[in-house]
């Protein structure tokens, strides 16, 4: 079964998830989604994967976040889901797909639940 990373190679969680999979034997696919970002179908399908909403993966230090004011209660997923498809850079990461399921790897560590 393949396995995916959703990495930012300038994230130290990213790095750090990536060399957990490597040194367990796992050579994932990876995505460096700055450079090819998802689109919102896509996204749709990751996030069903992590079992979250789009809120849930947002990095709220970003300035895109207090730009858009994404703070606000009232925004549905599917303006969150817009906005994230337009700054790539507010999903949380790095996010690792195995099968149908998917885990932030905050901490990186956590990734280790998709392989029992």
């Amino acid at each position: 079964m393949s396995v995916t990373i959703y990495h930012n190679p300038r994230c130290s969680k990213s790095r750090q998830t990536l060399q957990i999979l490597q040194d367990k034997g796992i050579e994932p696919t990876v995505v460096e989604y700055l450079k090819t970002p998802l689109d919102k179908a896509a996204l749709q399908n990751l996030l069903a994967q992590l079992g979250c909403s789009p809120r849930e993966i947002l990095r709220k230090g970003e300035e895109a976040y207090k730009e858009n004011h994404l703070h606000d209660p009232n925004l549905t997923d599917d303006q969150l889901l817009n906005v994230l498809v337009a700054h790539p850079k507010l999903m949380e990461r790095p996010v690792v797909v195995h099968g149908e399921r998917a885990v932030l790897g905050r901490p990186p560590e956590s990734v280790l639940a998709l392989f029992p």
